[in-house]
């Protein structure tokens, strides 16, 4: 059933109903920033493509200011896999080696941030594509892992991965005033220019510290935090994410994404919402209505 077929199954009163529901959340959303991560199946299935770049647009038209930073994972590994190499992974980051940069960079900063900006202006948005590098507006360093289970300075080198130094809001701040949807590839620039491959729900959730955002919002492709049972957990204080991740139920590709939501949290962001991006407008049922499709991590 197309979205039209499905819409004129809905009467008239219930579409005035699902408006009206709407308007309390766009009073209170009005001029505020929300940072969208947006990854996982809602960036591979043509469907859901479609029904985020319009949820975008619909959030900027109504007043709120979107600015989306994106990943590109299943892309990169394919592009990888055609020059015979395979993706390595430690603590859910992934190893970058000069040739894996430059493959990196091709697919973030060319391929899917270019796609995303025609689907949100083919939707009716103004959208922008970025990289950290653009104006240096992210400055990153390399980054160092701790070894898990080993001594304090014990370290292991991931290659080319950043580490966030500093992010000059100004350019975001001046292309949302003009009415532009700025989308950021997540990578970064060192003090020789490095190029650094940014994890990007790291990205994400520095930049909604930075921009003082209302919300940051991270699309994945589960129903948000499942406790061992798999039940979704919905109101979570940074205490009972910390108690979590110490007893493992959160762990492996999850950690990047708590972490930076848990520091977004404590740091000036009002709420972090771990959604389900495989549900249809999920970006709309959790920001504009009584029915959220996530988890949500409060800032107290």
């Amino acid at each position: 059933m197309t979205d039209t077929q499905a819409a004129d199954t809905v009467s008239p009163a219930r579409k005035a109903e699902i408006l009206a529901e709407a308007l309390p959340y766009i009073k209170r959303f009005f001029d505020k920033t929300i940072v969208i991560k947006y990854g996982g199946n809602a960036m591979t299935d043509p469907k859901l493509k479609d029904c985020f770049a319009r949820d975008v647009v619909l959030l900027k038209l109504v007043g709120l200011n979107p600015v989306v930073v994106h990943g590109g994972g299943p892309q990169i590994e394919n592009l990888l896999a055609r020059v015979g190499k395979k993706g390595e992974f430690v603590q859910g980051m992934r190893v970058t080696d000069a040739e894996t940069m430059e493959v990196v960079e091709m697919v973030l900063g060319g391929q899917v941030n270019k796609e995303i900006v025609n689907l949100i202006n083919q939707a009716g948005g103004k959208a922008v594509g970025l990289t950290g590098k653009d104006a240096s507006f992210i400055r990153a360093k390399k980054l160092l892992m701790q070894k898990l289970d080993a001594p304090a300075g014990d370290l292991v080198d991931v290659g080319q991965v950043g580490e966030i130094i500093s992010i000059d809001p100004s350019l975001i701040s001046f292309l949302d005033k003009g009415d532009f949807i700025p989308v950021i590839a997540p990578i970064g620039v060192g003090e020789e220019g490095e190029t650094y491959n940014i994890n990007a729900d790291v990205v994400a959730g520095k930049l909604a510290e930075i921009l003082k955002a209302e919300k940051l919002v991270l699309l994945t492709n589960t129903p948000g935090v499942l406790d061992k049972s798999g039940r979704l957990l919905t109101g979570l204080t940074p205490r009972e994410i910390d108690e979590l991740v110490a007893d493992g139920t959160l762990s492996g590709g999850m950690l990047p994404k708590i972490g930076s939501a848990l520091d977004a949290a404590r740091n000036g962001v009002k709420s972090v919402h771990i959604i389900d991006g495989r549900v249809e407008h999920c970006l709309l049922l959790e920001i504009l209505t009584d029915h959220g499709v996530g988890t949500m991590i409060k800032s107290k």
